[in-house]
């Protein structure tokens, strides 16, 4: 299906369209001065592709939430949640293919960076199933992918500039169409720039910003001049999607605005200058004097002896109530709580730590007030409960454990589940079920991991003419069955 989206008018007064489908196989950069009106070339192209594609927007000003009103974009307000939160939103509008716009207003510009950042990598990261067609538009896209250091931690900057990058060079790939625009060329990454094949070209004055549009435009230096001379709202345009050769647009009307508008001159009131002068110096209301309440008097000094006599009442005695449980009762409670914890389905998102204060918690509830795990313990449990494996009492299993000593905690919840397939027989795992128990949902990760564990000799995989993936653990000595690796 082709989808034309009026633009505007030309110079002969023949309308100019962008073919929809070819930008979404090959992106856009709109450059020019504040004030040259990208914004509003930007609000054109979302209100005339509005219904044909699913539009995500981040906004750092604000201003396109109101496409709302008139086209049913749903705000998010990043000020009012956390990074996990605007993460799990980003998923949800892969899934659901809804339209939203991110407004960062309210935020710093480190705050800025690491919310936009969180928000385009769940973007990429989404399930395969959920690769539909958007185009992610990014205004002000040189805070987000800079040329250098700036005022930010350099690991948020780093954060960006890589979702950023991720966005402009694999997004399509995964139906994400990057358009972004940039005040300045100059201040923008040029891996970032450089990944665009369609070029709108606003009103520009430094030397240094010509240079880079008059390249990406494939013009002479002579030539760019004529871009010190356009017109606000006229921008020249060259791309696959737009014109094989630069053709200078007239952007048309729009039907929103955004809720802060450009200045505009006022008359000034006709007050005469006395009034003025008494209204400025009318009498400043004195500040209340705060008197701070009286301290309350210090408690009188404790001597050593009676300190130590204190700290010792403090202790609780051991109570001889609560009789010593067998080891197998233990196991059973430390079974029952980790098979509760593991079905929890907002565990996947929780630390370990946070978890061993739960697990604490159950087994005092269950009446074991000492858990008989410590921290170190009750991890290496929790990856192998994830797995599906409770009971450690086999050899088998505990040979498993012994075989993935030597890799990271994280790393023992896919092993197990894959050891727990070839011990039994089963088909091997899937990129997906093995991202659920490593807490990803990409599958790159999933490859990333499997080849490691290959590298330090604990798999051994083989994919065979259908494409079906079996993982031999050699150690020992269980293989899966063949199965799809999605």
């Amino acid at each position: 299906m082709t989808v034309s989206v009026d633009m505007g008018l030309d110079g002969k007064g023949d309308a100019v369209c962008i073919d929809l489908e070819e930008l979404l196989a090959t992106r856009l950069l709109v450059q020019g001065n504040s004030g040259s009106g990208k914004s509003h070339l930007l609000r054109r192209l979302l209100e005339r592709s509005a219904g044909h594609v699913q539009q995500i927007i981040i906004d750092p000003e604000g201003d396109f939430v109101t496409l709302g009103d008139e086209y049913g974009h749903i705000a998010i307000e990043a000020a009012e949640h956390s990074e996990r939160e605007i993460a799990a939103f980003a998923a949800r509008v892969r899934e659901h293919r809804a339209s939203v716009v991110l407004s960062l207003d309210e935020l710093e510009a480190e705050s800025q960076m690491r919310c936009a950042a969180s928000f385009l990598n769940a973007l990429f990261d989404a399930p395969r199933d959920h690769w539909y067609p958007a185009l992610v538009v990014v205004d002000e896209a040189q805070l987000f992918a800079p040329t250098g250091g700036g005022e930010v931690a350099e690991e948020v900057r780093r954060a960006s500039l890589g979702a950023m990058t991720n966005l402009m060079c694999r997004g399509r790939k995964r139906g994400l169409a990057g358009v972004i625009a940039t005040q300045r060329l100059a201040k923008l990454a040029k891996n970032v720039a450089a990944e665009a094949s369609n070029f709108l070209m606003g009103r520009t004055f430094l030397d240094i910003d010509m240079a880079r549009a008059a390249d990406l435009l494939g013009m002479e230096r002579r030539q760019a001049e004529q871009i010190r001379d356009l017109a606000r709202g006229t921008f020249l345009a060259l791309g696959p999607a737009v014109s094989r050769r630069p053709v200078a647009i007239r952007i048309g009307d729009v039907v929103t605005s955004a809720r802060s508008g450009s200045p505009k001159l006022a008359p000034l009131p006709d007050a005469p200058p006395e009034d003025i002068k008494d209204l400025l110096f009318a009498p400043v209301a004195e500040a209340p004097v705060f008197t701070p309440p009286p301290a309350p008097p210090a408690p009188p000094k404790m001597t050593s002896e009676r300190m130590i006599e204190a700290l010792a009442a403090s202790v609780p005695a051991p109570s001889s109530d609560v009789p010593e449980r067998p080891p197998e009762e233990l196991e059973a409670v430390t079974v029952d709580v980790l098979r509760a914890i593991v079905g929890d389905a907002d565990s996947a998102f929780r630390s370990p730590a946070v978890l061993y204060q739960d697990y604490q918690v159950r087994c005092r509830m269950a009446g074991v007030p000492r858990p008989p795990l410590d921290l170190a313990g009750f991890v290496r449990r929790l990856s192998a409960a994830r797995a599906g494996i409770f009971d450690l009492a086999d050899d088998g299993w505990q040979a498993a454990m012994d075989a993935a000593a030597a890799l990271p905690d994280d790393m023992l919840g896919p092993f197990l589940m894959v050891a727990r397939a070839a011990r039994q027989g089963e088909p091997c795992p899937s990129d997906s079920e093995l991202a659920a128990s490593y807490g990803t949902s990409s599958p790159g990760r999933v490859r990333r991991l499997i080849a490691y564990i290959e590298s330090r000799e604990l798999f051994v995989t083989r994919v065979d003419l259908a494409g079906k993936r079996s993982i031999t653990i050699p150690q020992l000595g269980w293989t899966t069955a063949a199965a799809e690796t999605a």
